[in-house]
């Protein structure tokens, strides 16, 4: 056991009184988890009184309570000298724009060489936070904004809005087909049942929800932007393919390359070229863990996709009228 960061001292109210010691120390202590308070009772960090209790323990109301926060190494990540895009720090959170091609966790196939390893590079303290302080994830060819937490406190809270969808997620995606409007995929999200890499629609999936409007309209295709209510995996892209309107470059749901009818050469070289979905999250807001005001943070377009963007442009413009 690592020695304490800090300690929490206080008392059990007397209206307290007949309950549990580990839920008390959930209302006493909301910025850490309830999994992890009772860890640290069974670890004796938590004391009644200067006695070590177990977490069913019953208060009689009175008590004193000592709390010793405890940063173990949660990760066995590598820190890498990796670097890093940074939109906005504090002591509390880093949000970073994660560029396409950059995987967030090691795993299989990715042991390292990922922003988790850079994010342990750039703060070795993330080591003591649950998965090195990502409470979200973006797909590796998914470029854009994504929240860290740097505290146990900030990971309670960030992790409580995610669950309880007041983080506010905005992406930009370029799909095939011309929309006329915007509007709102419900569809429940499961693993798909003939390929364990893919997600797919089916009707004993979670709950999915993705908001989307129209950006921008070429001859073709479309720029739109979309608003995730909940956050399952590869949702934007499955829900969009289940709208017949799937994100270019995108090879697990997008069905092929689509070359528009009288495609420039720029436009179908920029399309031929285009080798991940197009997809950027592009706005990031959420209550800062410490104090509640808003964060709000911005990632202009990437450059491929900017280009992308630019030939659909010149496209519309080349055959208009």
């Amino acid at each position: 056991m690592s020695a304490a960061e800090s300690t929490l001292n206080a008392r059990v109210p007397d209206t307290a009184a007949g309950r549990r010691f580990d839920q008390v120390l959930a209302e006493l202590f909301p910025d850490y988890s309830r999994s992890r308070l009772s860890a640290w009772i069974k670890a004796g960090a938590a004391t009644l009184d200067g006695a070590e209790v177990a977490p069913r323990h019953i208060v009689r109301g009175g008590e004193a309570i000592a709390v010793e926060v405890r940063l173990e190494r949660e990760i066995g990540a590598e820190a890498e000298a990796i670097p890093l895009d940074i939109r906005y720090e504090d002591a509390d959170v880093i949000v970073v724009n994660k560029p396409a091609g950059l995987v967030v966790h090691p795993g299989a196939g990715n042991a390292a060489g990922t922003l988790q390893n850079a994010l342990l590079h750039h703060d070795p303290g993330l080591a003591g936070i649950p998965r090195g302080g990502l409470v979200h994830r973006l797909d590796k060819d998914t470029s854009g904004l994504m929240v860290v937490a740097r505290t146990l406190r900030a990971h309670t809270s960030l992790v409580e809005q995610l669950s309880e969808r007041d983080v506010h997620r905005q992406y930009l995606a370029v799909v095939y087909g011309r929309m006329v409007a915007g509007g709102t995929v419900a569809a429940p999200i499961g693993r798909h049942p003939h390929d364990r890499l893919k997600q797919a629609v089916r009707e004993d999936g979670r709950e999915a929800i993705t908001h989307y409007r129209v950006r921008e309209r070429f001859r073709a295709l479309t720029l739109i932007e979309c608003r995730l209510e909940t956050g399952r995996t590869h949702q934007i892209r499955v829900h969009l393919a289940h709208a017949r309107h799937p994100l270019v470059g995108d090879a697990q749901y997008g069905g092929g390359l689509r070359q528009p009818k009288g495609a420039s050469a720029a436009l179908a070289e920029a399309l031929r070229g285009f080798r991940r979905q197009a997809l950027h999250a592009e706005r990031l807001e959420f209550a800062h863990p410490a104090d509640g005001r808003t964060i709000a943070v911005e990632a202009e377009m990437p450059a491929d996709m900017a280009a992308l963007v630019e030939a659909l442009r010149q496209d519309a413009r080349e055959n208009a009228g």
